[in-house]
């Protein structure tokens, strides 16, 4: 197999004629960043530390895939920080904003106690689950506020009221996996900075802000610029990368501070430490490429066909039973994403999707697949009513989803619900 020519020809996307409709999940890596990491793993093998041509090969790449992330988001390549996903990156921000709370009491004679977090009710578990646990630990306390079910949104006056004196993070992810509502982060980091000016002159520490963007790259502008925030994660297999990801910081370690959470031998400037991975860095800098060319073009065919899908949809089963769940009046949501429930007795999502033969597709996150028949409780959060929101289903589409893709899902899922209720018939 010569280098520079297997990837590319693979289709790493074959599915032996199902209909994919989970890209929110996963995504397949793009064909050229198949390429790109087949060409690093043969051609730039050298340790990126070490000071020979082989190791330079591999550093350059790296500096490669920085600038590219960089110019994706609008900020620097010394902005980035490479890590093993979106969980890691998300951990190493509540990680850093304890230990600075701490840092910035020292010596100061007045002591706010414990880190305070605020965050929102619908977050990924990788926010939501290290919070949990560091309340269970007595070492800092979290504020879960809930979204609007007007909106679906956490409404920034409700995430500013729960702002206490000893509050030294807020995160909030910029569009939820499950309802594609797009969260205003760009209005609450311009509210956090003028609180964090008043709160300077009453010696209060600095509030820091993060958003998780895992769901957003790819399917929108993502410009940290725009988004005042201090903190931005980054997940590569959310647009066609592979899978580790990467965190922006504003001005890392000087403007912003960054803590690592691991220790060793000095790489990404010890904020985190480990030889790089230099095939994968080199997928997700290839991916970034993409989407810095292509975004426009990706949101317009994604809505295009989302729309398509919910048309369908209503045309199939009738405006009576179908309710769509991600529809909120005055408030923007991915371009990709329909959560809906197909109303009546026995319907529930997994049970309709147990019976397709066809659609690949989730009733939620993908990490919560192993919760039975419960509800969602983003989904609860949101108000929709439980015997709704166990029906629920989330189509979410891709840049290569066409419009007979969508007719072939739907048909598929007309035909589960009709056997299902053919079962249940006395």
């Amino acid at each position: 197999m010569g280098a520079g020519t297997e990837p590319a020809e693979a289709q790493c996307d074959s599915l032996e004629g199902r209909i994919y409709l989970d890209y929110n999940a996963t995504t397949p890596l793009a064909p050229e960043v198949s390429q790109a990491v087949w060409d690093a793993m043969c051609q730039a093998w050298g340790n990126p530390s070490s000071s020979h041509p082989a190791g330079s090969k591999a550093k350059e790449l790296i500096g490669s895939a920085r600038q590219s992330l960089a110019n994706m988001l609008g900020g620097r390549p010394e902005d980035i920080v490479f890590t093993s996903g979106g969980t890691e990156a998300n951990n190493m921000v509540i990680h850093t904003a304890c230990r600075h709370f701490h840092d910035s009491q020292r010596g100061t004679g007045n002591s706010q106690g414990i880190p305070h977090i605020v965050t929102s009710s619908v977050e990924h578990d990788s926010i939501r689950l290290p919070l949990e646990q560091l309340g269970k630990e007595g070492l800092a306390e979290a504020t879960f506020v809930p979204v609007s079910p007007r909106s679906g949104q956490a409404e920034v006056d409700d995430v500013l009221a729960a702002i206490q004196p000893n509050t030294c993070l807020v995160s909030l992810m910029l569009a939820n996996n499950e309802t594609g509502v797009i969260m205003p982060v760009a209005e609450l980091s311009q509210r956090v900075c003028a609180l964090n000016r008043r709160r300077a002159a009453q010696g209060l520490p600095r509030i820091l802000v993060h958003t998780d963007a895992a769901q957003m790259i790819g399917k929108g502008r993502v410009d940290v610029q725009e988004l005042g925030v201090d903190y931005l994660t980054i997940v590569g297999h959310k647009f066609h990368g592979p899978r580790i990801g990467a965190l922006y910081i504003r001005s890392p370690g000087t403007a912003t501070p960054l803590h690592p959470m691991l220790f060793g031998g000095g790489q990404e400037r010890s904020f985190r430490p480990g030889t790089e991975n230099t095939p994968m860095i080199a997928g997700l800098g290839q991916a970034a490429e993409l989407v810095n060319k292509n975004w426009e073009a990706y949101e317009a065919h994604m809505r295009d066909v989302r729309d398509y899908l919910e048309a369908t949809l209503e045309v199939s089963f009738g405006k009576q039973r179908i309710r769509f769940n991600s529809h909120f009046k005055g408030s923007k949501r991915l371009c990709n994403t329909c959560n809906f429930s197909i109303l009546g007795p026995g319907l529930q999502g997994r049970r309709v999707l147990a019976h397709c033969k066809v659609l690949l597709a989730s009733v939620g996150a993908a990490c919560h697949s192993d919760k039975g028949d419960r509800p969602s409780p983003v989904l609860l959060s949101c108000g929709v009513p439980p015997e709704v929101a166990q029906n629920a289903l989330r189509l979410s589409v891709g840049r290569g989803t066409t419009r007979a893709d969508v007719d072939r899902a739907v048909q598929d899922l007309v035909q589960a619900v009709e056997q299902l209720e053919r079962d249940q018939a006395p």
